[in-house]
């Protein structure tokens, strides 16, 4: 498995391989309305291709904020589902981090499962009670995680941030 830069996929197949992992109603999730009309991160996205250059998964990360304070939305993490469980969507959340963290990216923050996230990248929803995000979400899977001396936002709403 190689992982590239998701710029070196095509729309149409992450979009294909994204409603073979979440369906087709997948726009309609919270998520998708707090990155309205913003692009990927092309630095902070990235796919895993097997030897013959096929897509088997993709992370995409997203400028968003909370009041003045830039932040990333981390996901889609998407993995093809016949290979799912094979350390693909660990791999792609790994290189995302490596490249989060050498750069001077703004805190990163998720809608997901905090005993997955939390245990392996660890993201956590310690101090994410007071933000505010338009659209349903349970409040313990609403995740950040920050470099070491890096500001988190304590309270407010989760916006989109077009460039």
């Amino acid at each position: 498995m190689d992982i590239v830069p998701i710029a070196h996929v095509s729309e149409d197949a992450v979009e294909a391989l994204l409603d073979d992992a979440f369906g087709t109603d997948r726009h309609g999730r919270t998520a998708y309305r707090l990155r309205a009309g913003t692009r990927a991160i092309p630095a902070l996205s990235f796919a895993a291709l097997d030897t013959a250059g096929a897509l088997l998964g993709t992370i995409q990360c997203w400028p968003v904020r909370i009041g003045d304070a830039a932040m990333v939305m981390v996901g889609p993490v998407a993995v093809e589902p016949a290979v799912q469980r094979g350390g693909i969507g660990r791999a792609l959340m790994q290189a995302m981090l490596d490249a989060a963290d050498a750069g001077a990216w703004p805190p990163l923050m998720m809608i997901g499962d905090p005993e997955y996230y939390g245990r392996f990248f660890g993201f956590s929803a310690d101090g994410t009670a007071g933000w505010i995000v338009d659209g349903p979400v349970e409040r313990r899977r609403l995740l950040a995680r920050a470099r070491a001396g890096q500001p988190m936002p304590a309270a407010g709403e989760v916006l989109p941030r077009p460039e």
